[in-house]
């Protein structure tokens, strides 16, 4: 099996990405139609009340249908043990447990208000308000969720479409306190002051741990898998101290597992390899490319991952060049530079993966 350059992450990585981003705006607008359905709104006279009470249902429904996706794009990708329990139990997983049990429980929430829903007749009305009136804690829930777990955390459309989204929810909620009944007038005070409160604590959160340096360790990342974890390129990572015998030049073998998935146009090859010998450690290579004729891919990108003993931190990089098995790639960490060299021997049948690793430090530090 020939290897070719990487253009990155799996297409379940992206798909999870992708469906988690647009199942926080669906329930967003869910949250916000919900809570100005509760009064006289509508847009326009062409939107009357049960019209904007079947689009907070449809789009309630739209948001389980994401969300599904979600989890199971999440559980069939290879960057974290994610099982499928832990999406249904909260804290139970090992991979951020705190982070991942708060996605299970608005998940459970939102599974719950769709039950009473479909039972609403049985229930009763006050049950099944109360019910859904709980429900709309999913949402700040699924917002600290995403904070805590999303490898966008820190890019500028993820939390340019964060911010949004709170600002939406905190307006309608807004609306809906003053136009509250006047019976209720010795709560609205109170009220605003918690809808302002609550966003302003998030943001502090926010600012002071996912978007602080060395977050994925603080989140409850297993240490052994930090150093296989994606990371945009604008997220920091967090370092280690730097053993002084082992930021020069090494060599060590390699042993791991290799998994294609073909996609339109082309495929995707990851390699999962670990550094044994004197120098331990994880390398992670990303592949895709086009179909070439005659077999193999032509290359398209790349992405690699090196963490090991001695090194001043998880280093990434990509491919430089590529001939049949062999490899030559560049990483970076820390203001650190290295040139790595792969010669790989590859069981097309079994998937396993054997072949050494020379490192040494770039010319030029570049």
């Amino acid at each position: 099996m020939s290897i070719v350059a990487a253009a990155g992450p799996s297409a379940y990585w992206y798909l999870a990405r992708g469906t988690g981003a647009v199942a926080l705006v669906l329930l967003t607008a869910s949250v916000v139609l919900g809570v100005l359905g509760s009064i006289r709104f509508s847009v326009a006279p062409r939107w009357p009340r049960f019209a904007i009470d079947t689009l907070h249902r449809d789009v309630s429904l739209l948001v389980i249908v994401l969300l599904l996706a979600h989890i199971i794009t999440s559980v069939l990708d290879s960057f974290a043990p994610i099982r499928l329990t832990d999406a249904i139990i909260p804290f139970a997983g090992v991979y951020r447990p705190l982070w991942m049990g708060l996605g299970a429980l608005s998940f459970d929430l939102l599974i719950a208000l769709v039950v009473t829903s479909l039972l609403r007749r049985r229930l009763g009305y006050k049950a099944w308000r109360a019910v859904h009136w709980f429900a709309y804690a999913s949402w700040p829930v699924a917002v600290l969720h995403g904070l805590g777990t999303g490898s966008d955390t820190k890019v500028w459309w993820m939390l340019g479409l964060t911010v949004a989204c709170g600002a939406a929810v905190v307006i309608a909620v807004l609306i809906r306190i003053r136009q509250g009944s006047p019976s209720l007038e010795r709560f609205r005070v109170p009220a605003m002051v918690a809808t302002i409160a609550a966003p302003l604590a998030i943001l502090l959160f926010a600012l002071q741990g996912p978007l602080e340096k060395g977050w994925a360790a603080r989140a409850g990342t297993p240490a052994s898998l930090l150093a296989k974890t994606f990371t945009p390129a604008s997220a920091p990572v967090a370092r280690t101290p730097v053993p002084a015998a082992h930021t020069a030049s090494f060599s060590s073998p390699l042993v791991g597992t290799i998994s294609q998935t073909n996609e339109q146009g082309g495929a995707i090859v990851d390699l999962a390899l670990r550094l044994t010998g004197g120098t331990t450690g994880r390398l992670r290579v990303r592949i895709a490319g086009a179909p070439i004729d005659g077999g193999g891919l032509s290359m398209t990108g790349s992405q690699v991952v090196l963490a090991a003993t001695g090194l001043p931190a998880v280093m990434q990089g990509r491919i430089l060049s590529l001939q049949g098995q062999q490899f030559l790639a560049r990483v970076a960490g820390a203001g650190s530079t290295l040139e790595l060299r792969a010669n790989l021997n590859i069981d097309g049948q079994g998937g396993g993966v054997t072949g050494t690793l020379s490192a040494t430090p770039a010319r030029g530090g570049g």
